[in-house]
């Protein structure tokens, strides 16, 4: 059942829209949205990046058999409490072509990294550690060995029967391999999530526009564009809408109407007098919100129709900080993906930073490790929110919390890393 806007603020403790802190923006857009329900079973390939919709159980072992993670001689491990010891080579095998004879104490098997064991032998030494004899035997040093060492156990890796891959596991390149391994050609995944996404305003330029004063290029739309996409979600652009009612109108309903989120640029200030805040309160369910970050202060969150709403800041930095720390969890939970917290990094900060407590700082940062092997931080310079060109210096964002204040040289922080993110 879908709950309103004033249902999920009510069940939020200090719930607060003109001081509403980043993790109770988190808390309440969980509640907010909820998974996409269609699936679509899709080939090995294409699944890279997709959410897995039901839990993948294993065929088969991985590996099917006990086998020899290494060159060199497969033997009686039991044998290792008698010291150093010489062996009889009675045969050889190889990857792919399992050796059938028995071996028989005081002998060994030469065996190739991924052959199958022998029937009766569970350890292996490297070839490196060997000596051959004259006679042919294969001498093994005392000490080197435990029964068992180098042998890689059937089903270590994946046991058939149990589940390889859990549901709402989003498929990297990893886990497209291990679907591979076990001969699983084709999986079951939620549908692509569709993200309509329009930048607001005319003080906004679109290529071919000549310069005018007061106005800037677009750039907020290709942002947002290139982070809808590395998310893998089905982004329906819908360019420029003027400040005009009946525009407006026309761009939330058309958004509306094709898809399952809508994220908008500008116009969320509040007390600001424009059309598209107006526009939001007529069509929709929606908060404005005054959030203790900084940057990206004002937004916006709801339903239009279906669609859940992200309307963001209009400053370029503030747009990308925002879509970091609130929209895009909120979009893979809505992906049908297992959302956690975002890994923070820690490193010492290489400057001092004036922090005021009770608002979380969002600073861009540049992550080096110093001669000595420690992970530090300075700032990019100028942390202003329309300083797009400190988020292509940057390689992770300062993350400054709440209740913390200012920050002294060599103090640890917590950093975001933009690493496969963005």
């Amino acid at each position: 059942m879908t709950r309103s806007i004033a249902e999920i603020a009510a069940q939020l403790q200090g719930y607060d829209p003109q001081a509403l802190s980043a993790d109770g923006v988190g808390d309440f857009l969980s509640r907010l949205v909820a998974p996409v329900s269609e699936t679509e079973s899709v080939g090995v390939l294409d699944a890279l990046g997709r959410v897995l919709a039901k839990d993948l159980v294993s065929p088969i072992s991985v590996p099917p058999h006990d086998n020899s993670a290494m060159d060199g001689y497969a033997f009686d491990g039991a044998q290792l409490a008698q010291g150093a010891l010489q062996l009889e080579v009675v045969g050889t095998a190889l990857a792919g072509k399992a050796w059938q004879g028995s071996v028989r104490p005081g002998q060994c098997v030469k065996i190739m990294t991924g052959a199958v064991m022998p029937a009766g032998l569970d350890t292996v030494v490297p070839q490196e550690f060997t000596k051959t004899q004259a006679d042919g035997r294969v001498e093994i040093p005392a000490g080197l060995l435990q029964p068992g060492d180098n042998r890689r156990c059937k089903g270590e890796d994946l046991m058939e029967g149990r589940p390889a891959l859990r549901a709402g596991e989003r498929i990297g390149p990893a886990a497209c391999g291990l679907v591979a391994s076990l001969g699983v050609p084709r999986v079951d995944v939620f549908r692509r999530l569709k993200v309509a996404y329009f930048s607001t305003g005319d003080e906004i330029l679109s290529f071919g526009e000549p310069p005018r004063e007061g106005a800037v290029y677009d750039s907020n739309r290709y942002t947002v564009h290139g982070l809808l996409t590395l998310l893998g979600c089905e982004v329906i652009d819908l360019g420029v809408v003027r400040d005009e009612p009946a525009l407006l109108e026309q761009a939330f309903r058309d958004a509306a109407a094709r898809a399952d989120a809508l994220i908008t640029s500008g116009g969320v200030s509040v007390g600001e007098a424009d059309f598209t805040k107006a526009m939001m309160k007529k069509l929709g369910d929606v908060a404005f919100w005054k959030i203790a970050m900084r940057p990206g202060r004002p937004m916006a969150v709801g339903r239009i129709g279906q669609a859940a709403l992200f309307g963001l800041p209009g400053n370029p930095v503030a747009v990308m900080v925002t879509f970091l720390a609130f929209v895009r969890p909120a979009l893979l939970r809505m992906m049908g993906a297992r959302v956690t917290e975002p890994v923070l990094l820690k490193a010492h900060s290489a400057e001092a930073m004036r922090k005021k407590p009770g608002r979380t700082e969002y600073q861009r940062g540049i992550v080096m490790r110093t001669q000595d092997g420690r992970l530090e931080v300075r700032t990019t310079g100028n942390q202003g929110s329309g300083v797009l060109s400190s988020m292509v210096q940057a390689n992770g964002l300062i993350v400054l919390h709440h209740a913390q204040g200012n920050v002294a040289v060599g103090d640890e922080v917590d950093v975001m890393m933009f690493e496969g993110v963005i």
